[in-house]
């Protein structure tokens, strides 16, 4: 099994005083897009061809192409689990994070925000972390890292099987109520929380915090983060 920066943090004493630390997860805490990557894997698992994983994102790429907004792609991702087997989903995720972690020659986790996470756990601070992606793909990284929860896509699930509709996509302002009402509901003092993100369309959920760091070089996010005086966290890949 491979070490990650997160495993002197777990032993962090629990606060009272509700700190959280929000995170996003592609190419934020990890270097992939989760959701695609565990597609091809599952896909692979199951038997089907190769030219089966790229068909079924050719139509997603095809109607980005076409002006889809990322809810919108977000919400036909998840189309194509219609009919499967939630259980089956979710040992399907914890094998491909397996995979992920132990195999990837650079390793799964942005190190630089791996680092910075796992320290503040250690200052007692609950980490959350906000995606797009699922269950599948977020509960093993979720375990891994110490996240207290997951802020994310739901599928809708009946008689254990995905019916391909979510409740909603956690992408760009659905992230930012839903960190909102962590706040409101969950306890937490969000101006003296922090969030990470690599994309404009973390700009609402960076938003709702005192404490916003921008990752990695994305320009618009970049831009914003220079007018209000926010953090950067520069990474290898945005040096490279």
């Amino acid at each position: 099994m491979t070490s990650t920066a997160f495993e002197g943090a777990r032993t962090a004493l629990p606060t009272t005083s509700r700190v959280g630390v929000f995170s996003d997860v592609d190419e934020t805490l990890i270097r992939v897009k989760s959701m695609f990557r565990f597609l091809e894997f599952y896909l692979e698992r199951r038997g089907e061809p190769a030219a089966t994983y790229r068909r079924l994102i050719a139509g997603l790429r095809s109607s980005a192409q076409r002006g889809a907004s990322r809810s919108e792609i977000n919400r036909g991702y998840y189309r194509l689990l219609g009919g499967e087997d939630a259980r089956r989903l979710s040992e399907a995720g914890h094998a491909w994070f397996i995979a992920e972690r132990d195999e990837s020659p650079d390793g799964l986790y942005v190190p630089e925000v791996a680092d910075a996470l796992a320290g503040h756990r250690l200052l007692g601070h609950e980490l959350v972390l906000v995606s797009g992606s699922f269950f599948a793909c977020l509960d093993p990284i979720a375990s891994d890292a110490g996240a207290g929860r997951v802020l994310a896509t739901r599928p809708v699930i009946r008689r254990g099987e995905l019916t391909g509709e979510v409740l909603a996509p956690m992408i760009g302002p659905a992230k930012g109520r839903a960190v909102r009402l962590s706040g409101l509901l969950g306890g937490f003092d969000l101006a003296r929380s922090s969030a990470y993100g690599d994309h404009s369309s973390d700009l609402e959920m960076l938003q709702q915090v005192g404490r916003p760091v921008v990752v990695g070089d994305h320009p618009e996010l970049l831009a914003h983060a220079r007018r209000a005086g926010w953090s950067r966290l520069t990474t290898g890949a945005a040096r490279r």
